[in-house]
């Protein structure tokens, strides 16, 4: 479907280069089905060293699929995927939805050739740790707070990124702390969850402090997916068709006892209604800051002065990160010298 989707809407547009799969569905085996609570990332490759905004969530053929628009500037060359964490996943296996001019093809070829080198997954490591630093520098007091907690959340979650990379594993986004749990399992480093836990804010909170969170941010998204007008990077994040993911797929981890792994897109969802609601319905934003300042007085995040501590943390840590990445980078099998 999501093939049939660039042939009508993306083949047809000025300097269309090709398309391929990303996300978690690049990651998923080729008979595996695709959750209820996912969808299908189309990256949609263009001319120029700047891509169109970002399309966004839509239904086709019953399938929930997510375009992005992608400078054929980010695949300028196999050695520049392969140091990207994010895009390297996608050219793992052949993901090619089209590819007009057969350079999707040389590039994916190249990058499975050398994707489990050594020196290049530790490259991709330095760029999530990059990205945290990064982010972490962004982090502006003068700032309204939803964009402070969502610069700091996103910050944090990226430390699990560094190990699921180490792991040859999916970078994923709202499922990253339970993949980094099943990570760390599996190479018997259970208890270094707890750790990313607790840098997160959320190790100590019971399941149905979780479940109320949940029940504040599931209110807060029907409010800002009906009035959201102003397009933001993550819009169509927040629309009725996305609430499988943001709400009914958080419910379904915390059923699961993963209420603490459902935690960071629980914040991370709030966080952008309150953006949505702040720009578009400041009227209505008001009904919502009660709740949202509980979860963040939860999180340990509630004020300037506590976020500016989270990210100091969290630099903090990155030496104690380093230390069990490069533990399963000696263990992983899969890890080519």
């Amino acid at each position: 479907m999501a093939a049939r989707w660039v042939a009508e809407h993306a083949a047809g547009i000025p300097g269309f280069g090709g398309a391929f799969v990303s996300g978690s569905a690049a990651w998923l085996p080729g008979d595996a089905d695709l959750p209820a609570t996912s969808d299908v990332d189309v990256m949609v490759v263009t001319a120029g060293t700047e891509a169109p905004p970002k399309l966004g969530k839509l239904r086709y053929g019953g399938v929930l699929v997510e375009v992005t628009y992608l400078s054929w500037d980010l695949l300028r060359s196999g050695e520049k995927v392969l140091a990207s964490y994010h895009l390297a996943g996608s050219f793992r296996t052949d993901t090619i939805l089209a590819d007009p001019t057969g350079r999707l093809a040389e590039l994916q070829a190249a990058t499975a050739r050398d994707f489990a080198k050594r020196s290049w997954v530790r490259r991709r490591c330095a760029d999530a740790e990059t990205r945290i630093v990064e982010r972490l520098g962004q982090v502006d007091a003068s700032a309204p707070p939803h964009d402070q907690v969502m610069t700091v959340l996103f910050a944090t979650g990226v430390t699990t990124h560094v190990l699921l990379t180490a792991g040859l594993r999916n970078p994923t986004v709202r499922l990253r702390y339970l993949a980094a749990r099943t990570l760390l399992v599996d190479y018997g480093r259970a208890g270094f969850h707890e750790e990313l836990l607790r840098l997160l804010g959320c190790a100590h909170l019971p399941r149905g402090r979780v479940q109320r969170h949940l029940d504040a941010m599931t209110r807060v998204f029907d409010a800002a997916a009906a009035v959201a007008r102003t397009p933001f990077f993550f819009t169509s994040d927040i629309t009725p068709q996305a609430r499988p993911i943001a709400v009914d797929g958080s419910r379904e981890l915390i059923e699961q006892d993963r209420h603490r792994e459902a935690v960071f897109w629980i914040a991370a969802t709030y966080a952008r209604c309150v953006k949505i609601l702040a720009s578009d319905a400041p009227a209505t934003r008001a009904r919502f800051d009660a709740g949202f300042g509980e979860l963040l007085g939860d999180l340990g995040i509630a004020s300037a002065a506590d976020r500016r501590r989270r990210a100091q943390a969290v630099l903090d840590f990155l030496p104690r990160l380093r230390e069990v990445t490069e533990e399963i980078l000696a263990a992983n099998p899969a890890i080519e010298d």
